[in-house]
């Protein structure tokens, strides 16, 4: 039986096990809900789920993907981010809602409405998703530990390991610090492309050509975009999301669920905003150091794009570069590994201890690293097998969302039904075009 907060002062929500120090938190939650909290600060208590999910939309395949766009494009796919940004957005807010509603994730309401060899089959899916996506984030947190601090990548994968396995350690210590550890590595990452920026001085003019016209040159530049948009949505976080808010803040009545999922907007649009501008300015940068100086291949590698960094705009930017992607690669490691955690529960209602879970998918990504594969391969490589799992988490996401009996108050409207099933149409359709390409070429 859940800790509950005293029935005396509680009467919109109720809280998951409570622990010692964050009854506050459901109190201002309260205040907020009820309107004795007013302005911004209302918004605080509600703020955090977003932004653990956001982490994946900055992982290192975001890097490699728009490292490459910036040094052979230029500006010119920027409005492809703003796109994906903004299905990313609507994604994630029915995620938020889908928790918000029913109490439950969607792993938990694919367990119940599916016969159970579907079930099966889309829980082996998704641990291959989770596997495949531990893979890219691991091996990006490593390769940003080699460029800091000149290692191998093998000892690199070594400190990874240890650097992961102590931010998993804050979840025992209750849900604010794992939120405020993340969200600090978010802030690393946020204030390493801020810098950039300040020293590569891209082009406003190109960028807000870039941003607000949609341009394709040839065949490349046609699979980056299709990259940038049809990979954007992560099948992890769609589960994780639906958890980390049916989980945190339990409405008692329909009209307090509406009140939560509100403020929850906001979470998303402020998490996945910030996630958006630096995904932008990984690109306007790479835009200014590589492609305007003839360095179109720069950004194909992410070690030969930090050199190319330390080389061109010097002032330590190859060491901020390389801070920002180890900080990437750890947040979004560690946030995978709790989806993983969801994934299991969900669909088999059984648990491992996540230290068990860290160490088994992290298990590919050693070998990688011992074998000494090629990093940028491996990014590559692990995208398209995200790609396969879109449409298993984003079309029981509409589905569901859409049902009354499940949503009450909270079902989709009209408008939100058609944008999200043009959205979910999309993506999927992009990620065919992905996997056909890798598979032909």
């Amino acid at each position: 039986m859940p800790n509950t907060p005293d029935a005396s002062h509680r009467h919109l929500i109720q809280a998951h096990d409570v622990l010692p120090g964050e009854s506050r938190v459901f109190d201002a939650a309260e205040d907020a809900l009820t309107g004795t909290r007013h302005g911004v600060r209302r918004y605080v208590p509600f703020l955090g789920p977003a932004f653990i999910a956001a982490v994946a939309y900055i992982d290192p395949g975001n890097f490699a993907v728009n490292m490459a766009a910036g040094a052979q494009f230029g500006n010119m796919l920027l409005w492809a981010i703003l796109v994906a940004n903004l299905m990313a957005m609507l994604v994630q807010t029915l995620s938020a809602k889908v928790g918000i509603a029913t109490g439950r994730n969607l792993a938990e309401l694919c367990r119940d409405a599916f016969p159970r060899p579907v079930v099966i089959g889309l829980w082996i899916q998704a641990e291959i998703i989770a596997m495949a996506t531990d893979l890219a984030e691991f091996v990006g947190a490593a390769l940003g530990i080699s460029i800091v601090f000149g290692f191998p990548l093998l000892i690199s994968g070594v400190l990874t390991a240890i650097a992961a396995f102590g931010i998993l350690g804050l979840q025992s210590a209750g849900f604010r610090r794992l939120e405020a550890a993340i969200s600090a590595l978010v802030g690393v990452i946020v204030v390493a492309f801020a810098i950039q920026v300040i020293l590569a001085r891209p082009d406003a003019h190109q960028f807000i050509q870039g941003m607000a016209i949609p341009r394709i040159s040839g065949t490349s530049g046609l699979l980056l975009a299709v990259g940038i948009v049809g990979a954007t949505v992560m099948p992890h976080v769609i589960y994780l999301h639906s958890a980390l808010t049916a989980q945190r803040l339990v409405g008692r009545t329909p009209a307090a669920r509406a009140k939560i999922f509100r403020f929850s907007i906001a979470d998303v649009v402020s998490a996945l905003g910030i996630a958006g501008i630096v995904n932008m300015a990984m690109l306007a940068i790479a835009a200014a150091v590589f492609h305007d100086h003839g360095m179109t291949s720069a950004g194909n590698n992410l070690q030969t794009a930090a050199d190319g960094f330390a080389h061109t705009l010097h002032h330590h930017s190859g060491l901020i570069f390389g801070i920002a992607l180890l900080a990437s690669g750890i947040s979004s490691s560690s946030v995978g590994t709790l989806a993983g955690q969801i994934v299991m529960q969900g669909f088999l209602e059984r648990q491992i201890p996540v230290f068990v879970r860290r160490a088994i998918t992290m298990a590919p990504a050693i070998v990688v690293l011992i074998f000494a594969v090629n990093p940028a391969r491996v990014l590559v490589l692990s995208q398209v097998v995200l790609s396969f799992g879109i449409p298993f988490a984003l079309i029981p996401l509409v589905i569901f969302s859409r049902r009354r009996t499940l949503m009450g108050n909270l079902t989709n409207s009209t408008l939100t039904t058609c944008a999200s099933i043009a959205i979910a149409t999309v993506i999927v359709g992009l990620n065919i075009i992905l996997i056909g390409q890798a598979v032909l070429g």
